[in-house]
């Protein structure tokens, strides 16, 4: 664990998770041979450095304390002692803390060199049935409804595969918000991935919402994967229109009905549909 200064190195530690197994033979040797280990839950984290009598020095870093630990973790990496940073489950900083840290310790010149090993994203994309070539990751997208809805809207025409993280009681909210603004599209839910009830429910947003309607009780947290945006023409206000006068005057749907259909067929969220549709009928009355 050499460094090219006098100073030590942060090391960015991948853990697992779910199954205490899938952790690499570096990633051990590193958090055994480090002087301080900082973990986002020192108490979760004790679980496996004991599975694998890993005994180095325990000192948290999480949401809510990460800003005030940098200037006595800098000063550690300065004294030229190694840290490993790690989180409850995952990669560190990709949606758990960490991002403050790294950029901090780049800033000092401090050498900052990750161990690659699990991430939930990636590991449920390679298994989702959706395209991988290219994909926007999210994270959690806001929990008040309406800004979680103004975050949908802003990315509702993105062509690469979506990844979201979502908590198991919001996780209904979100793909009903993500129907009635995407449309129904092709997606696949993950849920307690490497662990006991591990569980992938693929199909239209509007099957897995069902399936998770069936359930009495959902638990563990959820990674979803929807597909991008279909790279065809984006049909432009004036063409949709066009085609709903043209269906207002052959169908006798309602206007609910109507908006669904036409968002599934022409890819464009039910509430604009729905919206027109009541616009041209108040203007035709």
């Amino acid at each position: 664990m050499d460094n090219q200064n006098s100073y030590g190195t942060l090391y960015i530690v991948a853990t697992p998770v779910g199954n205490l197994e899938d952790i690499t033979f570096r990633a051990l040797k590193i958090l055994k041979q480090v002087d301080l280990i900082a973990a986002e839950d020192t108490r979760h984290s004790k679980r496996l450095l004991s599975h694998y009598d890993i005994g180095s020095p325990l000192i948290s870093c999480h949401e809510h304390n990460e800003i005030k630990k940098i200037p006595q973790l800098i000063t550690h990496l300065k004294n030229n002692l190694n840290i490993a940073l790690i989180c409850d489950a995952g990669t560190p900083s990709i949606s758990d803390p960490g991002y403050k840290l790294v950029t901090a310790v780049a800033k000092e010149q401090i050498s900052v060199i990750p161990i690659p090993g699990c991430s939930a994203a990636i590991a449920g994309l390679s298994v989702s049935g959706l395209p991988t070539d290219s994909f926007l990751f999210l994270g959690f997208l806001p929990k008040k409804q309406q800004k979680q809805k103004q975050a949908l809207e802003t990315i509702k025409n993105q062509t690469p595969t979506l990844i979201f993280y979502e908590s198991p009681r919001r996780i209904k909210t979100l793909i009903e918000n993500m129907l009635n603004i995407f449309g129904d599209r092709k997606a696949c839910l993950a849920r307690e991935i490497t662990k006991i009830h591990e569980e992938y429910i693929r199909g239209m947003l509007s099957e897995i919402l069902q399936k998770l309607n069936e359930k009495e009780t959902i638990k563990g947290e959820c990674s979803l994967f929807v597909q991008g945006q279909s790279e065809k023409k984006i049909i432009d206000q004036e063409d949709l229109e066009k085609i709903i006068l043209d269906r207002l005057s052959t169908t006798d749907l309602g206007t609910s009905d109507l908006a669904g259909q036409i968002s599934k067929e022409f890819k464009v969220s039910k509430k604009q549909v729905y919206g027109i549709i009541l616009k041209l009928n108040q203007s035709g009355s």
